[in-house]
């Protein structure tokens, strides 16, 4: 490929946030099915994008607008939950309840975020907080319309025993949050989420309204919270109250901090490479709360920019490494 025609194609898809290992990574993993045919595993690769697109989501707030959103797991089963039981009452159709997982969320996001954003820091975090355990309750005790602790059965959006068409499915909504989150973080919008990220006071001071750029950030999120949520209903085959519990946000939480805060793309990578141990140990949460103690600690106190930050550090010791090999062969 001549060096201009790939210059346009690198600065093409740099416009959705992507470089050419990034594109070569989405490819490599969009071809999964074609040589691993393992049903259960394809069904784990699933479950590692569903978290990375959480993570990544997630992320959005907290590596962004530096607020953790503690709640993130109520807008997870809030998207589950819409689609489980407009499914159940009124037979709605998957592919439907994912939009509509997705708007609810995303309302009830804008809703939390006038309410409590504006508190910012601690406050906010532990207000969102509140929120899921309010809906963890509601959940448990509303049996009439979610049948309490027993759950809702959801049928799956691909009733099929070849998880190929659901892994598909999976891949197109991680693409979707990883390109719309990019441009937005690459666009003036996201360059108020930083300045509000590093100082509330001086971004003010700019002009830019904290309070609007923190609910847009939080309704954003809250919503693909949501989609993923919806999804996640369909794949599992069942929604209960335990969806709403904070273990689901420290998982999503830890890939996203460990990924790496402020890139998006980091949560993502954290989840393909985590997920088979988050999934080993789902039983015994005594012993993942200590992996992710450790995970963080190790994360900031040795390498704070986390996973994504390890990958720069060695694409730019590679291209170092060519760019002396390219001056040394010029010498000869």
């Amino acid at each position: 490929m001549p060096l201009s025609v790939y210059r346009k194609f690198k600065n093409g898809i740099s416009t959705v946030g992507l470089s050419p290992l990034g594109l070569a990574c989405f490819v490599a993993l969009g071809l999964v099915p074609v040589f691993i045919t393992d049903s259960a595993l394809i069904r784990i690769i699933i479950s590692a994008m569903m978290f990375g697109a959480f993570a990544m989501a997630f992320d959005f707030t907290t590596g962004f607008i530096n607020i953790t959103n503690f709640g993130f797991s109520a807008f997870w089963g809030l998207g589950a939950y819409t689609t489980a039981i407009l499914a159940k009452t009124i037979g709605l159709n998957p592919w439907i309840g994912l939009l509509a997982g997705l708007v609810v969320a995303g309302v009830a996001g804008f809703l939390v975020g006038i309410l409590t954003i504006r508190l910012g820091g601690i406050f906010a975090s532990c207000m969102t907080w509140f929120v899921a355990l309010a809906l963890f309750a509601v959940a448990t005790n509303a049996v009439d319309l979610t049948q309490g602790p027993q759950g809702i059965t959801v049928r799956r959006i691909i009733d099929s025993p070849d998880n190929t068409g659901t892994f598909y499915i999976m891949f197109i909504l991680v693409v979707i949050v990883f390109i719309t989150l990019m441009l937005v973080t690459k666009s003036n919008i996201g360059t108020a989420f930083r300045a509000i990220g590093q100082d509330v006071e001086a971004a003010q001071a700019s002009g830019i309204n904290p309070t609007k750029y923190k609910v847009l950030n939080f309704t954003v999120s809250c919503a693909f919270a949501g989609l993923i949520g919806a999804f996640s209903a369909h794949f599992i085959g069942i929604v209960h109250p335990a969806r709403f519990l904070t273990i689901n946000t420290i998982d999503i939480m830890v890939l996203a901090f460990v990924g790496g805060r402020g890139t998006i793309w980091g949560g993502l990578l954290c989840a393909l490479l985590l997920n088979p141990i988050m999934d080993y140990t789902r039983g015994l949460l005594e012993l993942r709360l200590i992996l992710y103690g450790v995970l963080m600690i190790v994360v900031m106190i040795f390498y704070p920019s986390g996973l994504a930050g390890v990958v720069q550090f060695i694409r730019f010791k590679v291209l170092e490494l060519f760019k002396i090999k390219g001056k040394a062969k010029d010498k000869t």
